[in-house]
């Protein structure tokens, strides 16, 4: 089974940027995305990206301000994170599934998690 490592988490201030790299530990022919789960909250989509780049999808609450990329190459995945603003602030999960899914309930694979914390 493919393997997911997250990197990239860090403290920013509000206003800032981070960049959030997945790695898979073998080549994924499926959907890559990210999810993230704020402390008291359940798991909520992020963002999803197709096999062959033509499609992506995001949450509305991300709109504008998130970028997600992959480098089949690399077997990675990319979240870029412009205009960080405190609610922003969860433990972000990459995963993989055999379709664009923004249900958590319906990924098959996840990653361990980084933790982004913005600061107000």
């Amino acid at each position: 089974q493919v393997q997911l490592r997250e990197s990239g988490g860090g403290l920013v201030q509000a206003g800032g940027s981070l960049r959030l790299s997945c790695a898979a530990s073998e080549h994924t022919f499926y959907a890559m995305g990210w999810f993230r789960q704020a402390p008291g909250k359940e798991r909520e989509f992020v963002a999803v990206i197709s096999r062959d780049f033509d499609e992506t999808i995001y949450a509305n609450s991300v709109k504008g301000r998130f970028t997600i990329s992959r480098d089949n190459a690399k077997n990675t995945v990319y979240l870029q994170m412009n205009s960080l603003q405190p609610e922003d602030t969860a433990v972000y999960y990459c995963a993989t599934a055999k379709f664009l899914v923004t249900n958590p309930n319906l990924v098959g694979v996840w990653g361990q998690g980084t933790q982004v914390t913005v600061s107000s």
